[in-house]
C-alpha cells in the first residue's frame, strides 16, 4: 500500500507580526490550512500598499503570482495553451533529445563527475532556452545572469546588475520577435495575443518563464538526485522497477518543495481559517515546506519513499495560483531522471554525504560514479 503524507507536526497556523512593525500577520504550516487560503480568492497576491491602485503600480509586469482577477484571468488564459498535457506531449522528443546529448556529454567525462555543472544546470538551461526561443549562442550568458541573480546570492549589487542584463536581454528579444516570431512558445504566444501584450508584458512573462524552467527546475533535479542517491535502496528500486518514475518523481517534487513558501497574500475580508479568524488587511504566508512535509537543502531525505502517495502535495502551489507549467517540469524530471538511471543503472554518490554544498535552493557539488 501506498504510504500518505504525514502532518509537519507544527501548529497549523500561527499567529505572528510583521518584522519591524506592530502589524499582525500568520504563518499557515498545516496541509489543510495553506489548502484553504491558496484556494481561497478573498486573498490577494498583489504588492501591499496604501490603495489598490497603488498595489497594481507595483506589480512587475508579466508576473502572474503578483496578478489578481481580472488581470491574472486574462493573461494566464493567454498562457495556458502552451501548457496543456497535449502540448506537453509534443515536446517530450525535444526534451529527450536535449537529455541524450548531455548524458552523452557526461559519460564522456569520465568518472567521477560533477553532476551539478556537467548535468543538471546545462540540461535545465538548454531545454528551457530551446522552447522559448533563444539562440544558441546566447544561452549560456543568460544563464550566468540566471545564476548571478538567484535569491540566496548574498552579493545585491551584483544580483541587481545581473538582474537588469536579464530583463535587458529579453526586452531586446522581445521585439526582435514581435518583428519575426517564430514557432517557440514566446513566438505563438505572440502570434495569437501580441496585440494584447504590452512589450513589458512579454519581457515580464519570458523572464518568470525562464527563471522557472532554470532555476526552479534544475535546483529541483539537483536536490532530487541527491535524495535518491543518499536513498540507494530507492534508487535501486526504481531502477528494477522503471514504471514508478512518476511516483518518483511526485516523491522529488514533493520531498524538495524548492519553493518554500508560497507568494504571501493579503486578507480582503475577515476569513476564518479553522478556529482562528484573519481580519481584513493582514498577511499570510504560507509554508508549502511545512505542508508538504518537506526538507530544507541539505538536510537529508531520509524518509524518501517513491511508492508513495503524493497526489496531495503543494509544491506546485494550489488554487489560482497554481503552477502553470507543472506539467512541463513533471516531463522534463521524469525523462532527465529515468534516462540518467537507464544509462547508468548503477549511480552512486563518489564522495561522503557531508562533503556536499549546499545553498538555500539547491545543491552545488554532487560528485558521482557508476
Amino acid at each position: 500500500m501506498p504510504k500518505p503524507l504525514k502532518d509537519s507536526g507544527r501548529a497549523p497556523l500561527v499567529e505572528t507580526v510583521v518584522p519591524g512593525t506592530s502589524d499582525r500577520a500568520w504563518i499557515a504550516n498545516g496541509h489543510d490550512e495553506v489548502r484553504a487560503i491558496l484556494s481561497d480568492d478573498r486573498f490577494s497576491t498583489m504588492p501591499p500598499a496604501d490603495t489598490a491602485e497603488a498595489s497594481r503600480r507595483l506589480i512587475q509586469p508579466g508576473n502572474l503570482l503578483q496578478y489578481d482577477p481580472p488581470d491574472h484571468t486574462r493573461l494566464r488564459r493567454m498562457l495556458t495553451a502552451e501548457f496543456t498535457l497535449r502540448r506537453v506531449r509534443t515536446l517530450e522528443p525535444l526534451v529527450e533529445g536535449i537529455v541524450r546529448d548531455r548524458l552523452d556529454a557526461l559519460e564522456g567525462a569520465g568518472q567521477p563527475v560533477d553532476l551539478v555543472p556537467h548535468y543538471v544546470w546545462p540540461t535545465t538551461s538548454q531545454i528551457g532556452c530551446t522552447l522559448l526561443g533563444i539562440p544558441r549562442d546566447d544561452q549560456a550568458e543568460l544563464a550566468r545572469h540566471l545564476d548571478t541573480n538567484r535569491v540566496d546570492n548574498p552579493d545585491r549589487e551584483q544580483r541587481d546588475m545581473a538582474g537588469t542584463a536579464y530583463l535587458g536581454y529579453l526586452h531586446k528579444l522581445m521585439r526582435q520577435k514581435r518583428r519575426n516570431p517564430g514557432d517557440d512558445l514566446l513566438g505563438r504566444l505572440i502570434r495569437r495575443h501580441g496585440a494584447g501584450l504590452t512589450d513589458p508584458e512579454l519581457t515580464g512573462t519570458a523572464a518568470t518563464l525562464l527563471a522557472s524552467f532554470v532555476p526552479i527546475t534544475g535546483g529541483t533535479l539537483g536536490l532530487g538526485l541527491v535524495g535518491l542517491l543518499e536513498n540507494p535502496d530507492q534508487t535501486a528500486l526504481l531502477v528494477e522497477r522503471p514504471e514508478l518514475i512518476d511516483h518518483a518523481v511526485e516523491e522529488v517534487i514533493r520531498s524538495v518543495t524548492i519553493i518554500p513558501h508560497a507568494s504571501p497574500r493579503t486578507a480582503r475580508e475577515d476569513v476564518t481559517i479553522g478556529e482562528h479568524v484573519i481580519k481584513s488587511g493582514e498577511f499570510v504566508a504560507c509554508s508549502l515546506l511545512e505542508a508538504n512535509g518537506a526538507r530544507p537543502p541539505g538536510v537529508p531525505q531520509d524518509s524518501l519513499d517513491i511508492t508513495r502517495d503524493n497526489s496531495s502535495h503543494m509544491a506546485f502551489g494550489h488554487g489560482l495560483h497554481y503552477c502553470l507549467g507543472a506539467s512541463l517540469a513533471r516531463m522534463e524530471l521524469r525523462v532527465a531522471i529515468a534516462e540518467l538511471l537507464r544509462r547508468f543503472p548503477k549511480l552512486r554518490l563518489a564522495v561522503d554525504r557531508d562533503e556536499l554544498r549546499f545553498t538555500a535552493r539547491t545543491v552545488e557539488t554532487l560528485p558521482v560514479a557508476w
